[in-house]
């Protein structure tokens, strides 16, 4: 089971929140469940205005799923990854710290989200 805790200056304070091991639910989908405010427009990873930070929580191997395209091609224009943390992610399984809320999907781990509340911000 994963526990994610959303963090937001546009929240009165901290939510914690469990994902149930093989829910493939994203953080997006988790959030609307739990009334958490994360702004999106598109869903579909195109427009980045669900950018989130990540924060692992435990010290142990990463188990995200890996970026998609559409990810990439968006965190790039964001100047959120570098091709280098791409490439970590693709080849070390290190996942890097910006993601987009409707396309991250998180496994077996304790996580922070934190995001500004602003389109596209994190």
């Amino acid at each position: 089971m994963a526990t994610i805790t959303f963090s937001s200056p546009i929240m009165k304070r901290d939510k914690t929140v469990y994902a149930v091991a093989g829910n493939t639910d994203t953080i997006l989908g988790l959030a609307e469940e739990h009334g958490i405010p994360i702004p999106f427009e598109c869903r579909d990873g195109n427009c980045g205005s669900c950018l989130i930070e990540v924060t692992y929580l435990e010290d142990k191997p990463k188990m995200a799923v890996a970026l998609t395209e559409k990810e990439k091609a968006r965190l790039k224009e964001l100047k959120k990854v570098t091709q280098k943390e791409i490439t970590e992610a693709e080849v070390n399984d290190l996942p890097p710290h910006y993601r987009l809320a409707c396309q991250y999907i998180a496994r077996h781990e304790d996580i922070r989200i934190t995001f500004t509340g602003e389109p596209g911000g994190a």
